[in-house]
């Protein structure tokens, strides 16, 4: 438990450290923003390491459930992440699709974390993914506040073509590959 609350505090915090535009450009002005970029990447894989391991090990260790899902949410989690995969590969190439979510990294963390969260009862899920979902919306104020750019959508449809299949050949690799191999819980 402590080991994935101590992960979830340093990715989590470096994130809103990054998220704070002041305090991050008197960092770089500091150190250089290769050094800043370097240091961050560092402690956010740390984090996301030491997150996964540790809720690993509070599972393994049985962490008591809260409730009881439903059949149906697993079914509702299936369908979620195939959305939550084709932001994910939004956030990544311009299209129509980048544009109408405006954040759509930020959007299949969202629907990522909701999806788990609604799929799992036990008290390390619900805190690992409810701490995800709280960062996200947090995150998703502070980019509209500061008003960062948005996405552009470009003259075709091309992009839109490839976000779809990227996000469907995403989920099927998440599903039949990393879930059930590194995660050790099938999902079909």
């Amino acid at each position: 438990m402590v080991m994935m609350l101590f992960g979830l505090l340093v990715f989590l915090g470096i994130h809103v450290v990054g998220s704070l535009r002041g305090l991050r450009a008197k960092l770089i002005a500091q150190v250089g923003e290769a050094a800043y970029k370097g240091f961050f990447s560092l402690l956010a894989i740390s984090g996301l390491l030491l997150t996964a391991y540790g809720f690993a090990l509070w599972r393994a260790s049985g962490a008591p459930d809260l409730w009881d899902p439903p059949l149906g949410m697993t079914h509702l989690t299936k369908l979620l992440m195939v959305f939550a995969c084709i932001a994910l590969v939004a956030s990544e190439v311009p299209s129509h699709i980048k544009a109408w979510l405006k954040h759509p990294m930020l959007v299949a963390v969202k629907i990522w974390a909701l999806a788990h969260l609604l799929a799992n009862g036990d008290v390390a899920s619900i805190v690992l993914f409810g701490s995800v979902l709280a960062w996200a919306v947090y995150d998703r104020i502070a980019v509209k506040r500061r008003g960062d750019p948005l996405p552009v959508a470009p003259n075709n449809y091309a992009g839109d073509a490839l976000v779809v299949g990227g996000g469907l050949v995403l989920y099927a690799a998440l599903a039949y590959l990393f879930h059930p191999y590194v995660i050790g819980v099938p999902v079909m």
